[in-house]
């Protein structure tokens, strides 16, 4: 297992070329200490586990890994498959030109006015919104903001071992940087 910082994880999912609204993921408070754990998986690309915290409202810190090379029954049971809660990694801009701003801002208002004129959902609406956007990883998400969802606790069990040594290497970031708790 090798930790890296949290942001070389989610380049990974940005770069990992896997149908983008196949990712799902779960997240909340982390069980024993300061930040956030999150879970972000998809069938062909395997599971990553990440453990931020807020330095400040500018800063987010943190670490993670890939705790699995595939999602297999049991660990893609505890990810949820659709919902409410929606997420999306989106990669920087590089290098767009101002035609190409043009066009995608177009094609954007095409999707709204198609789905202020036509009954859908929020989901589809979501979901064509990330494809115009070219978001490389979009999906259903579990999320809870004081707390864990069940599935976080199972996940956490099941790869008891990164558990561990991410919530060792949060906790020392958190004690380089001097912060006794986090910003909300």
């Amino acid at each position: 297992m090798r930790v890296r910082d949290w942001d070389d994880i989610v380049e990974d999912v940005v770069e990992s070329n896997v149908d983008p609204d196949g990712w799902r993921a779960i997240a909340g408070d982390r069980a024993n200490g300061l930040g956030e754990d999150l879970y972000l998986g998809h069938p062909d690309s395997g599971m990553y586990q990440l453990k931020t915290y807020a330095k400040n409202p500018f800063e987010v810190h943190g670490v993670g890994t890939r705790v699995a090379r595939s999602l297999d029954d049991e660990i893609g049971s505890y990810l949820p498959t659709e919902g409410s809660g929606r997420f999306a990694v989106q990669g920087p801009a590089d290098d767009v030109d101002e035609d190409e701003a043009k066009d995608k801002a177009t094609e954007l208002e095409e999707v709204v006015k198609a789905h202020a004129d036509a009954p859908t959902t929020p989901g589809d609406f979501f979901d064509d919104v990330m494809e115009t956007l070219d978001s490389p990883a979009f999906g259903p998400m579990e999320y809870d903001q004081y707390d864990r969802p069940e599935g976080l606790d199972e996940l956490a069990t099941t790869f008891e071992e990164a558990e561990d040594v991410l919530n060792a290497e949060l906790d020392d970031l958190v004690e380089t940087d001097e912060v006794d708790k986090g910003f909300m």
